[in-house]
């Protein structure tokens, strides 16, 4: 629907490339309808007003490509054509509306009223207050409690991808011989609307339905064959790290970028379908998928001695060092050594303690997203095809990594049987506590302490005995540090808890709770 210079409304249809003065009734098939006036079909709970006074959700905003707007907000047309908004809270007009993102850490939800109310991840804190704003969407409402609760995130999520699911299914034949091949050829030759019907997929001259079970081993298998450093596509983080990452060198390969989209059309789809892929991202890429900034913490977990020596830059007085740099680095690419400018004519600009704040930012960014921009913007166009990053902005880095990764049921018994002490021993009342703990939570809160020890939920194949650190095989490791008023500490580069000598049982567990929970790196190096 638009509006012409005289103000008379025509609508466009988008697929026949042609307009009318009449609306269309009713709306084109594989399109949500919105019951009016006042009533969504979809959602009841999410309320979005629109010039027509139709209140849509977010499900049909993206399906009809309108901007959804905050609960008692309304778009308006005046006698001129000109649209404004309008704010019934506040008893306000604009004519611009505020669309900025939420800081990071934050979340917008709904009270069963409709009521906004934002979530402060960071601080562990709701308000009525809008930080983008700072006006209140209620005065004096009712107190919110925090809650973190991913299984209602996935919940919510499985709830949304139901809804943008389409009728029936759509059949994938692939040969395990041409595995890789077979499935490229039939995802990019069918539309992302067929990708969001339920698969079924078929391995020719094997006798079987697919009740999701072909699937679910189909996602399986070929996220093996995609996401193998051989094809020179990806490649693993670190010489100790095998979370992947694209692969720079990626061009050698003349169609890398259509392979992209393609990978980014079937991770999407395993997020889609609820599938779970064989290996699992960096958490800087998964920052990515979340639209969310990656900085020098993010370098850690990628390459510690890269990190460590920018922190002693950051630490150490340069210029008393005699240490001369440039805003300029050095990268090479299959033997190749080229120069790269960290800004404009870098290569002259002297790093000083001045300017040394900017290039530690600067190398960090670019240590990140290294030679791998249009492999990236390849694989989110293939990705949003599917489905649309904001679908997924409620999820952190790591719960986005549980979610494509999955689960694993973690076994106590390998994991006490594989750990050591530092001014610890296995019957200081400390350790039996921790076990204590770790046996009573259940399996998702030990999956986030693992995270939080070691950087990610994954376990190698051979369990807790072979977990790598940045310098080879590192056990599980729990070292007696601090006082009893500090909090637990993790440094995953060598998979060690620092575990303060408590001196009771419900300290330990509120201390470690208050840790885990805290899934953007609280207390971690």
């Amino acid at each position: 629907q638009r509006v012409d210079q005289h103000g008379r409304v025509y609508y466009v249809d988008h697929v026949e490339k042609r307009t009318t003065w009449d609306r269309p009734e009713p709306l084109p098939p594989g399109l949500p309808i919105c019951v009016s006036p006042l009533y969504c079909m979809h959602s009841p709970f999410s309320f979005f007003f629109f010039s027509d006074c139709c209140v849509l959700c977010d499900l049909c905003c993206f399906h009809l490509n309108i901007t959804p707007l905050f609960f008692s907000w309304e778009r308006r047309v005046d006698n001129m054509g000109r649209i404004y908004y309008v704010d019934h809270f506040t008893r306000t007009t604009t004519c611009q509306l505020n669309e900025k993102p939420l800081p990071e850490g934050w979340e917008m939800r709904f009270t069963v009223d409709g009521i906004p109310y934002f979530v402060d991840h960071n601080r562990r804190t709701t308000t009525y207050i809008d930080p983008r704003t700072g006006k209140s969407a209620l005065d004096n409402g009712p107190q919110i409690a925090y809650v973190r609760d991913f299984k209602a995130k996935v919940q919510y999520f499985r709830f949304w991808c139901q809804q943008l699911s389409m009728p029936q299914h759509i059949k994938i034949t692939v040969s395990r011989k041409t595995l890789f091949e077979d499935s490229f050829q039939q995802i990019m030759s069918l539309s992302a609307m067929d990708l969001r019907r339920r698969l079924w997929v078929i391995f020719p001259g094997e006798e079987g339905l697919d009740y999701g079970g072909v699937a679910r081993e189909w996602f399986f298998l070929l996220s093996h064959e995609v996401l193998n450093p051989m094809y020179c596509l990806f490649e693993y983080a670190g010489k100790d790290n095998y979370c992947l990452q694209i692969n720079p060198a990626s061009y050698i390969n003349p169609d890398h970028l259509k392979y992209f989209r393609f990978i980014g059309r079937f991770i999407a789809m395993a997020l889609f379908h609820g599938k779970f892929i064989d290996t699992g991202f960096s958490l800087p890429f998964y920052k990515r998928i979340l639209n969310k900034p990656v900085g020098l913490k993010d370098l850690e977990s990628v390459d510690p001695e890269f990190y460590n020596s920018l922190i002693w830059v950051k630490e150490n007085n340069i210029e008393e060092c005699g240490l001369e740099m440039y805003f300029s680095v050095d990268k090479e690419i299959l033997g190749e050594i080229k120069s790269h400018d960290l800004k404009s004519n870098g290569s002259n600009i002297l790093v000083t303690e001045e300017n040394k704040e900017e290039y530690i930012k600067l190398v960090a960014e670019w240590r990140l997203s290294r030679g791998v921009e249009e492999q990236t913007q390849a694989f989110f166009e293939g990705f949003n095809e599917i489905l649309s990053q904001q679908y997924l902005q409620y999820f952190d880095a790591k719960e986005l990594e549980v979610l494509l990764c999955g689960m694993q049921e973690i076994d106590l018994t390998d994991w006490q049987r594989h750990t050591i002490y530092r001014h610890y021993t296995r019957t200081s009342k400390q350790i039996v506590w921790f076990w204590q703990f770790v046996k009573e939570i259940d399996n998702e809160k030990r999956m986030r302490l693992l995270q939080f020890v070691t950087g990610t939920c994954r376990l190698p194949v051979g369990g807790f005995s072979d977990l790598m650190g940045s310098n080879g095989p590192q056990k599980f490791c729990i070292e007696k540090v601090g006082k009893e008023n500090w909090l637990p500490r993790s440094h995953t580069c060598f998979n060690r808890l620092d575990l303060p000598p408590y001196k009771s049982y419900e300290q330990l567990k509120e201390k470690l709770l208050f840790a885990i929970e805290e899934t953007e790196g609280f207390g971690q190096e």
